[in-house]
């Protein structure tokens, strides 16, 4: 029986063990250069209506480190952007690949394409949801401390997609979360209402940044602006200009507090750039893991 990933809830408890595992297993393999071509024969299809760095990189990169073939596709050079029906294509694609993986706009999009398709299908990325960022993040975290379980991770900034899949974490693992973001840019109602019935460690809310970042673990953020509102910016900006992490904000962390930032990430806003391109920062580290734990579903999923 075949299995997606398009968010965090997709994952029961042993299913997180069994890709750290793996992950940590891919990592060291390479980092020793062996070869491992567990997915020699594999072809994986990426879906792109958004531009990426990261999560084009580390899918593509990942299916030739294990012996696989990743496809690029855009709507642009398909015929889903010619209004092709998500179940034809669904369906259509599934007798010509292993697995695919979307990066998108809509949530939905993705779990119609995944209730059609016979083949395992990936979520790159979509407006409510980012799953495969914060499992990089977790496992950078367990790489770093040993373990997540009590830890204090507070998010600062746009109540977006990571932080509704930081949410869906907290839900299912021993992590204390605290949010701080401005009024009216919340995270998802529904996603929030269910994260916190089913957090044991709990997940809180704040207006004010010095609030969730006090005694924290890790401090996380995202930028201000997420592709698709560049019509915001300035609004934006103005709005937001009290939510950046810096030096002040470190102070009310824990001593030895990480820092955490998924990128692209702009300097001066929502972030110092002393901070990210301090030695509390791991975000280079996070971004390398995206590879790891990304190869370690793939094996898993194909």
């Amino acid at each position: 029986m075949k299995k997606d990933l398009l968010n965090i809830y997709d994952l029961e408890l042993k299913d997180f063990e069994k890709i750290w595992r793996g992950a940590a297993k891919l990592k060291k393999s390479l980092k020793e250069g062996k070869t491992h071509a567990s997915l020699k024969g594999k072809t994986l299809g990426m879906i792109f209506d958004k531009s990426s760095t990261r999560t084009r990189i580390s899918f593509e990169v990942g299916m030739y480190q294990l012996g696989g073939i990743a496809l690029f596709l855009t709507s642009r050079d398909t015929q889903i952007g010619r209004g092709e029906p998500i179940s034809d294509s669904a369906r259509m694609m599934s007798r010509y690949l292993n697995g695919i993986m979307i990066r998108t706009f809509s949530q939905k999009s993705v779990e119609e394409f995944a209730s059609f398709a016979t083949i395992p299908v990936i979520n790159g990325l979509t407006d409510l949801s980012h799953p495969c960022q914060i499992l990089s993040d977790l496992f950078t975290i367990k790489e770093k401390r040993g373990s997540y379980d009590k830890l204090k991770i507070a998010y600062i900034g746009d109540g977006n997609n990571v932080a509704n899949s930081w949410i869906e974490a907290a839900a299912r693992l021993p992590i204390r979360l605290s949010l701080a973001c401005p009024e009216g840019y919340d995270p998802d109602q529904k996603i929030m209402a269910k994260g916190k019935k089913e957090s044991k460690e709990g997940i809180s809310l704040y207006r004010d940044p010095f609030e969730a970042a006090k005694n924290a673990d890790v401090l996380y953020t995202d930028v201000w602006v997420s592709m698709g509102q560049e019509s915001e910016d300035k609004k934006r900006k103005k709005i937001f200009k009290n939510y950046q992490i810096n030096k002040q904000l470190l102070k009310a962390a824990s001593r030895n507090v990480m820092v955490m930032h998924c990128l692209p990430a702009h300097r001066g806003e929502e972030i110092s750039a002393e901070v990210i391109d301090g030695p509390h920062s791991v975000v280079i580290d996070q971004a390398e893991n995206r590879l790891h734990v990304q190869k370690a579903i793939l094996e898993i999923l194909l």
